[in-house]
């Protein structure tokens, strides 16, 4: 299990990371409820780095704050790489940073389908310079167990690519 140590220690990594590259990062959230920003802002001094969070928990706020594409949500649906990628994007665009992630998944314990059980959670990764990850996970546990992995994916993910040798 992902303790809140863990998280504190890779959002600082993830700020040193991005201090040194004088990037600005933003996030959209959904199953974690704004979790991901928590662990970044309560590093001192991340308002050198993090430029803002969205938390888009319904499909409209998708839409409306993210420009997720309605035809995304009713092809693919919430839980998808394609709104994850999406997600990250708008993120991108609506803000001033030069990365950006997005969580979108099934925390539980209810609302999983024999496709897509509780657990499954997708993210996608998102750099100025137009390159674009998504990958989709699924995670043991409870509800708070997905959640804190779903964070930890994420700032995982973000660090991969702020170590990258070609950005």
């Amino acid at each position: 299990m992902a303790s809140d140590a863990l998280l504190l220690a890779l959002s600082t990594e993830l700020g040193i990371a991005l201090k040194e590259k004088h990037w600005q990062l933003a996030l959209a959230e959904s199953c974690t409820g704004g979790w991901a920003a928590q662990c970044i802002t309560a590093v001192a001094g991340s308002s050198s780095w993090f430029d803002r969070g969205f938390v888009s928990y319904s499909n409209a706020a998708k839409e409306e704050m993210l420009d997720v594409r309605l035809t995304t949500l009713q092809t693919y649906g919430a839980v998808s790489e394609e709104t994850a990628r999406e997600m990250a994007l708008g993120a991108l665009q609506h803000s001033h940073a030069q990365l950006s992630a997005s969580i979108t998944g099934i925390a539980g314990p209810d609302g999983g389908s024999t496709q897509k059980p509780v657990g499954t959670v997708c993210f996608g990764w998102v750099h100025a310079d137009g390159r674009i990850i998504s990958s989709t996970h699924h995670f043991p546990g409870d509800r708070e167990e997905v959640r804190r992995q779903s964070v930890k994916t994420v700032f995982e993910g973000l660090l991969q690519l702020t170590l990258a040798p070609d950005l």
